[in-house]
């Protein structure tokens, strides 16, 4: 497997096979076709690119096959040959080596079928082939080219232009029924070249394959699929028996998987059709509200579409809402869902729902419905589908796209398939160029922005990592460990007591919450927010204490010896009794008399220990495996991307860090620190005081950049010898454990930064000031496993007469000058921040 995305990235734009400028024009005059391509193509210019490179291949005597271009691309790029390693891997590669074949790479929504025309139409007219053969993957696409290949065809403007010596004006546009004769574009799907397909394909081709061009849309198909029968499809490009030469592919999605296709030889990007007006914007989800029910997922997901159909509505347009899923079950679950949601929340009928609701799959009943989406007359406002059956849509009005899941959203290709789905404009479109919001989950973003941007072909970062020969190169001492969990416990003896206080501790809450959902755009990484708000289900204190009556005497035991506890809950706790306390608990804390989802689940809680017959306590008991050290070269490397740089994060550089940096970085790196670029950048003027091992350092957050302000600080610098930045994971790791809810977890935590001044090693983590109010659990387990792990360390180092020793803290900015003036004084073996006091309450 060549260097590809997991070690090194590489810009799509550098890995194109370039075509040489030289043409004998006695073989091919391109000039004698400008007037055609300029009134197929009219302002776009791209399109006219794309035909050009195209047949300038094809046509230019200059290649024997791809085989011959690959290999000459190869020799002078440097670019694939990091790629690839060697010629031997990157001819693995190509698909169709022994054929003059490529592949074009147009952003869905940029015309692909006037380009596919264009070369079909010049061929013929050319006289280099006699018949041209369009495949695709579906009788969808199959519709929609005939139909505009027909339009074109038969369009007067396009005769009058071509050259007056051409030996076919206007190509005869058929499907495999017929049979293909001599000045004919042939448009069908791949399935009628199947050997069982009653179709004209095989008869009309075999052995003439010299003078047919093949067309392949969707090419990405022919790569990808294992599938018996789209197997067959690059079995027939192949085949001995019609010795076909000229194949050019074309699609939106080159990639298999992540890694893109050897051959393509033209690309149009996405970022430069949102760029130039030619498709809409795009937008995702970068954070929104915690939300653990899916019923208020649906309400934002709803409010997003509800504010689409009122902007919309002065253009008397409809909106479309697509849901990606990854596979057919869940189409289908998530379909019923969604409509069953509408019936609840937006007042319809189900037969009304039914109507809105379109569910596409392969052979789905509602399949063939999707030619009269784009109608006037269609209601139909969300359609739900499985990701790799997109293809083929040509419906304008969609604004919003939901991947219902991550795996249907996690590779370039199929993001690119999903975001092609929404990028089309509108008919007839004017003003402000519309906009397609993809409402991920927030736990995605970070994901989804790398591989967006870099289908977006805007991935420009610049990476942190270590200096082979720093001399601020330091050893760290950790332990590896197994947690082993131990558990105590207790037997219920009497009856439990409840309410002790006279009402259930609540949280604030209200029926309706008002929300921001930070929204992303991409290709800028403009972020706004976009406020609605969502309803809480509720109930009356009557429907709870119904509910926590039946509890009570689920928990009870009606075979119990003792007559007593058979009814001991349900005597004490009425529920007239019970509903007191509801409304007592809800009057303390919120301003409503109804009680929210949350609330009930409090109360409902509060019985919980009523179905113990025993309580349980489990604790983790770290077993030390070995000790080990870990080198400061260990540490591995870490990357900040553009986006990222114009707002959370800051890049802290010297006059070194240019010159170890990779070389597609360096031109970035000149663009992000040039004086008022807007990125957020700071420069260590003296790289002597930077003392650290690595070429730059990445702050995530404000609070740890202005930590590492003060760090860098001149009266600071000498009161320590070198320092490092943590990653994230796999460098110092720390096991803990802690309690989330009522579930145990086990986690590894790499804390933020190690000081090393004198022998002692302050090892700090950097906390927000909202700590100080109430810690969470997750970060009290940080600290405690922390502080233990630290204390076995300075044991052991003790054991082994090293006088180096370890102090942990956790830092807020409220103390950020008090640690560094500490540190000044010399009095920092004792320092203890507040949120460490506060976490040893």
């Amino acid at each position: 497997m060549p260097a590809s995305s997991d070690r090194q990235r590489f810009r799509n734009e550098d890995l194109l096979l370039k075509i040489g400028t030289s043409v004998d024009r006695s073989k091919w005059d391109e000039s004698r076709y400008e007037a055609f391509i300029d009134e197929l193509c009219e302002s776009r210019e791209y399109q006219k690119d794309a035909i050009r490179t195209a047949l300038r291949y094809l046509l230019g005597g200059e290649y024997a096959d791809l085989r011959a271009l690959a290999r000459e691309n190869f020799d002078d790029n440097d670019v694939l040959r990091a790629r690839y390693g060697s010629w031997a891997s990157m001819e693995r590669y190509l698909q169709l080596p022994n054929q003059l074949s490529a592949s074009l790479d147009l952003g869905t929504g940029t015309g692909k079928s006037y380009v596919l025309y264009g070369i079909a139409a010049i061929m013929l007219v050319e006289g280099v082939v006699d018949r041209v053969l369009v495949l695709c993957p579906s009788t969808t696409i199959e519709a929609g080219l005939m139909e505009k290949f027909r339009f074109l065809a038969g369009k007067a403007d396009l005769r009058d232009v071509l050259p007056e010596d051409t030996k076919i004006c206007t190509p005869q546009i058929i499907d495999a029924s017929q049979t293909i004769t001599e000045g004919s574009i042939c448009v069908e799907n791949y399935h009628a070249v199947l050997e069982h397909v009653g179709s004209s394909i095989r008869d009309s081709l075999k052995g003439k394959g010299a003078r047919v061009a093949v067309l392949n849309d969707e090419t990405h198909h022919v790569a990808n699929e294992s599938n018996t029968k789209v197997k067959k499809w690059k079995e027939f490009l192949t085949d001995p028996d019609y010795g076909f030469r000229c194949i050019i592919g074309v699609s939106g999605t080159c990639y298999i998987g992540n890694d893109y296709f050897a051959d393509v030889i033209y690309r149009y990007s996405l970022r430069k059709a949102i760029e130039q007006n030619y498709v809409k914007k795009v937008e995702y989800v970068a954070e929104m509200p915690r939300t653990g029910d899916p019923d208020e997922k649906w309400q934002l997901i709803y409010n997003r579409h509800a504010d689409y159909r009122q902007k919309l509505k002065s253009r008397k347009l409809r909106p479309l809402t697509i849901i990606v899923t990854r596979t057919i079950n869940s189409c289908k679950d998530v379909a019923d869902e969604l409509k069953g949601f509408l019936v609840e929340h937006a007042n319809l009928t189900y037969e009304q729902a039914e109507e809105r609701v379109l569910i596409v799959y392969n052979n789905a009943p509602d399949v063939r419905k999707l030619r009269q989406v784009d109608k006037p007359s269609s209601k139909v406002e969300w359609i739900v589908s499985v990701s790799m059956l997109n293809e083929g849509w040509d419906v304008k009005r969609v604004f919003q796209i939901v991947p219902h899941e991550e795996r249907a959203f996690n590779s370039k290709m199929l993001i690119a398939q999903v975001l092609g789905r929404g990028l089309r404009i509108p008919l007839n479109w004017t003003g402000e160029q519309p906009e397609v919001t993809v409402f991920n989950h927030e736990a995605w973003a970070p994901r989804i922005r790398h591989l967006v941007d870099e289908i977006l072909d805007i991935e420009k970062r610049i990476t942190s990592c270590v200096l082979p020969n720093s001399p601020h190169h330091f050893d760290l001492h950790n332990i590896d460990y197994t947690l082993r969990p131990t558990s105590k416990k207790k037997p219920m003896d009497k009856e439990y007591r409840l309410f002790a206080k006279g009402y259930v501790d609540l949280a604030t809450d209200s029926p309706t919450e008002d929300v921001s959902v930070r929204m992303e755009q991409a290709i800028t990484g403009a972020q706004r927010n976009w406020q609605t708000q969502i309803k809480h289900k509720t109930y009356t204190p009557k429907e709870i204490a119904d509910e926590m009556y039946r509890r009570l005497e689920e928990s009870q035991n009606p075979d119990d010896p003792d007559p007593k506890m058979r009814t001991v809950y349900t005597d004490a706790w009425p529920v007239k009794k019970l509903e007191k306390i509801v409304k007592e608990s809800i009057s303390r804390r919120a301003n409503t008399k109804r009680v929210t989802e949350n609330m009930k689940q409090k109360f409902l809680q509060s019985l919980g220990t009523l179905r113990r017959k025993t309580s349980e306590f489990v604790r983790y008991t770290p077993i030390v495996n070995r000790y080990q050290t870990v080198s400061t070269r260990q540490r591995p490397a870490a990357s900040v991307s553009a986006a990222d740089l114009h707002h959370t994060k800051t890049l802290f550089y010297t006059n070194q860090t240019h010159a170890a940096l990779a070389d597609e970085q360096k031109e970035f790196f000149a663009d992000i620190t040039e004086a008022g670029s807007g990125f957020k950048v700071i420069a260590v003027d003296n790289r002597h005081d930077f003392k650290t091992p690595v070429n730059a350092v990445i702050a995530d957050s404000e609070n740890e950049k202005r930590f590492f302000k003060d760090l860098l600080d001149t009266q600071n610098v000498p009161h320590y010898e070198e320092w490092v930045k943590s990653t994230s994971a796999r460098f110092y790791e720390i096991d803990f454990a802690w309690k989330k809810g009522a579930h145990p977890k086990r986690g590894k935590f790499n804390p933020d930064v190690f000081i090393k001044t004198g022998d002692l090693i302050l090892v700090i983590e950097i906390k927000g000031i909202e700590e100080l109010a109430e810690p969470s659990e997750e970060n009290r387990k940080k600290n405690y496993f922390a502080l233990a792990h630290f204390e076995r360390v300075n044991e052991h180092l003790e054991r082994e007469g090293n006088p180096v020793r370890y102090k942990f803290h956790l830092l807020t900015p409220r103390c950020f000058n008090k640690f560094f003036q500490t540190l000044r004084e010399g009095g920092i073996a004792h320092f203890r921040s507040e949120l460490d006091v506060k976490l040893a309450e």
